[in-house]
């Protein structure tokens, strides 16, 4: 009898609980690039057959722009992410969860509607929005896992206030969404989860920054004039893909790695493809450090430094 008991426990344990997916880097990193370059080639093939495809070269957007019903089918985007990132499913399965409220009063006690309020909670959560909107954050917005911030179908801006942080969480997309003037926040409590809040100290003021995060995929935003970089990936972040954002007028661009002396960086696993490196821009397009990074098919237009270097 008690046998049975912990074997329903755990069904319904497994029923309620997201897929957790290994945070381990990748045994044939190789491969992986392989891969992504077989796609991107088929993509082109494709291409090739003019009207009779709706194919562009960019495997990323034909798998969700050619299905006819993905205004309706917003989660097959989930399954688009090519390279290490290709596993990061978001809030897939989740709820769909509407933002209609652009405020940010209480980093602690976040109102329902609000986008802090979706990115804490425990559950897979596919979070929309209602409308086009401004959120200037008070804090940093500090994601918990298996979450999907999609902007399609609006404009919406993250702007003038502490922007995203994706700090020992995994699972983690954010499309479509424009990111900038991001600014320094902390010395101020902040809500990580239903069930935490926590002092935070002073942020680099990233415009993303994913810290001990895994499987996290930023695909189709713009980012620009941010406080530190736009996308910064440290301290043992991996299954990492960066692909189709704009960015423009900013210094330090992105960084992949924490420092020259921090080894366990060295399973860091970073693809950035198809992003567009546009005016204004200085250096770390992107700076690599420990890890294997696969840098294919970027468009850039202008740097004043250097576009991409490596050390360590």
């Amino acid at each position: 009898m008690a046998t049975t008991f912990l074997s329903l426990l755990f069904l319904l344990f497994s029923l309620l609980t997201p897929t957790l997916i290994s945070s381990s880097p990748v045994q044939d990193p190789e491969f992986v690039a392989q891969e992504v370059h077989r796609k991107i080639n088929a993509s082109v093939a494709r291409r090739n057959l003019g009207y009779l495809s709706c194919a562009t070269g960019n495997p990323i957007d034909d798998c969700w722009r050619c299905d006819p019903n993905c205004e309706k089918n917003r989660q097959r985007l989930a399954d688009c992410a090519i390279g290490f990132g290709k596993n990061a499913i978001g809030g897939k399965n989740g709820k769909i969860y509407v933002v209609t409220d652009s405020g940010d009063d209480d980093p602690v006690t976040p109102k329902p509607g609000t986008l802090r309020y979706a990115v804490i909670q425990d559950e897979p959560l596919w979070i929309i929005f209602a409308r086009d909107m401004v959120i200037k954050l008070k804090e940093e917005l500090i994601m918990n896992s298996f979450k999907t911030i999609d902007g399609r179908g609006a404009s919406v801006h993250i702007a003038g206030g502490p922007c995203i942080t994706i700090q020992y969480v995994t699972n983690v997309i954010i499309h479509g969404i424009n990111i900038h003037d991001c600014k320094q926040g902390g010395n101020a409590m902040v809500r990580d989860s239903p069930r935490h809040y926590g002092w935070r100290t002073i942020s680099d003021g990233d415009g993303v920054s994913i810290f001990g995060g895994s499987h996290v995929w930023v695909d189709h935003c713009s980012l620009s004039n941010c406080n530190d970089g736009l996308i910064d990936a440290i301290h043992g972040s991996t299954g990492i893909t960066i692909s189709n954002n704009y960015m423009t007028h900013h210094d330090k661009v992105m960084l992949l790695g924490h420092s020259d002396s921090y080894t366990q960086d060295k399973s860091m696993q970073v693809t950035i493809a198809f992003n567009h490196f546009g005016e204004g821009l200085v250096q770390r397009m992107p700076r690599c450090r420990h890890g294997y990074f696969h840098v294919v098919n970027n468009d850039y237009t202008h740097w004043e430094m250097y576009a991409i270097g490596g050390s360590a």
